[in-house]
């Protein structure tokens, strides 16, 4: 039996897809420009990326949460009290946007400092991160109104605000970082600079967008009273979860390149340039992992949990199949692919390996990722979180063991990604098919 057809699944995740897509390409274009800049640019550009990452996913796992909300009551038809939840979500975001750059401006040079070996590395990072993290004020708000709109299903707009996104940051990006048009070329800096106006742009085109378009008024959308701390604390109940779980993630990964930094600067590059591919294919499962989260959680809402792990199952399907042409396109041309980030062919020959590593993670990572969302669509975010930090657990110890200690090849060093999702396939597969979570209420 079916929920949903392939076609309403897919006619939710292609717009998200293609937003992820466009999104990404603000990494790529970066990781692309930077390589012709130096090993030294694009290396610093990994680390201080992943970095600022880690804190966004603070931001980012609190909106899940809130679209987890979302997704639930339109489900349950309670159209009215989705802009409450909206708009306290928005409040804190912006708050919290708030410490966290404070906080980044403070102690990020002193953290870094002790964490970086390479001195050129270092100035190269903080030139970056000085500029990025202006873009938590207009990133954290951002992903609130892509949670709205993909907790609702109505996920087209999120599409042309990405275009509008990518755009931006690539016509930037050739402005300031290489000095065209009469402006300096800032290097390093000017990526940093021209990520966060194009965040800036994503918001104004979603905030405009929404209040022309959105039907604000059938959700109560913009009534804003204050903070309500009850509504908070509810969102709080999901959201917090979500949060732990997506910082602790993305900081682990922050830790897999504090530990290649450590082999060498071209090792750091290759890290990095694989890393920008693999978000390719990372947005693919994203895209159908936000569908995931929230046809499972309105599911629930419209109480049909017997219908979860079948449309579950019928979205891994769906995402393999969107997956395997660009893993197949990765795996048979590596050299033309890689060529897109540096024209340096010692580079590139010397990142093959490592490129084919990664390929192979996603045989694995495409159902883990999927069951891990339908674990929080289901509205029990706290066994999510505890999972996923099993999983990262072991993670980090194949980190320490294969990487420190042992110091093997970089191609080697990324197979502890394929430790990761085999441990947290494990633990979801269980999870979904042993526990007792049909009667979850949030």
């Amino acid at each position: 039996m079916k929920a949903y057809s392939n076609r309403h699944i897919w006619q939710i995740t292609y717009p998200i897809l293609i937003s992820l897509l466009m999104e990404n390409m603000i990494g790529l274009t970066d990781t692309a420009f930077l390589g012709r800049v130096g090993e030294v640019e694009l290396g610093a550009s990994a680390l201080a990326g992943v970095y600022y990452m880690a804190i966004f996913m603070l931001g980012f796992g609190f909106s899940i949460g809130v679209q987890i909300l979302i997704a639930r009551r339109n489900g349950e038809g309670r159209l009215r009290e989705i802009g409450p939840i909206f708009q306290q979500g928005l409040l804190f975001l912006l708050f919290f946007a708030a410490v966290m750059f404070f906080v980044s401006k403070s102690f990020t040079p002193l953290l870094l400092r002790r964490l970086i070996d390479s001195d050129a590395v270092y100035t190269a990072a903080i030139s970056y991160l000085d500029w990025r993290i202006y873009g938590f004020f207009f990133s954290f708000a951002a992903v609130l109104f892509r949670a709205f709109y993909v907790g609702t299903t109505n996920t087209r707009i999120l599409t042309a605000n990405s275009v509008v996104m990518v755009l931006t940051n690539v016509v930037l990006n050739y402005i300031l970082i290489f000095g065209k048009l009469g402006c300096p070329a800032l290097g390093i800096a000017g990526a940093a600079i021209a990520s966060s106006a194009a965040e800036l742009v994503s918001l104004l085109f979603f905030a405009i967008y929404t209040r022309l378009k959105g039907n604000p008024r059938r959700y109560r959308l913009f009534r804003f009273r204050g903070v309500n701390f009850r509504e908070l604390g509810l969102i709080f109940n999901v959201s917090i979860w979500t949060m732990m779980q997506a910082f602790i993630s993305t900081a682990t990964w922050f830790l897999f390149f504090l530990a290649v930094e450590h082999l060498g600067e071209r090792q750091l590059a290759i890290s990095n340039i694989v890393r920008s591919l693999s978000s390719i294919l990372f947005v693919t499962i994203s895209a159908f992992g936000s569908t995931t989260s929230a046809l499972v959680s309105t599911l629930m809402g419209r109480g049909e949990p017997k219908l979860v792990m079948p449309t579950v199952w019928q979205i891994v399907r769906m995402s393999y199949w969107a997956a395997l042409p660009v893993m197949a396109l990765m795996a048979l041309f590596p050299s033309l692919v890689l060529h897109i980030y540096t024209g340096d062919q010692s580079l590139i020959s010397a990142s093959i390996a490592s490129l084919w590593v990664m390929v192979a993670i996603y045989f694995t990572l495409i159902p883990s990722n999927m069951l891990f969302c339908a674990v929080s669509g289901t509205g029990n975010t706290r066994a999510a979180m505890l999972m996923e930090l099993v999983a990262l657990a072991v993670y980090v110890a194949a980190i320490w063991q294969i990487i420190i200690v042992h110091r093997p090849d970089i191609a080697v060093c990324w197979t502890v990604d394929h430790i990761y999702s085999i441990v947290l396939l494990l633990f979801t597969y269980l999870y979904l098919t042993k526990a007792n979570w049909q009667n979850k209420k949030i």
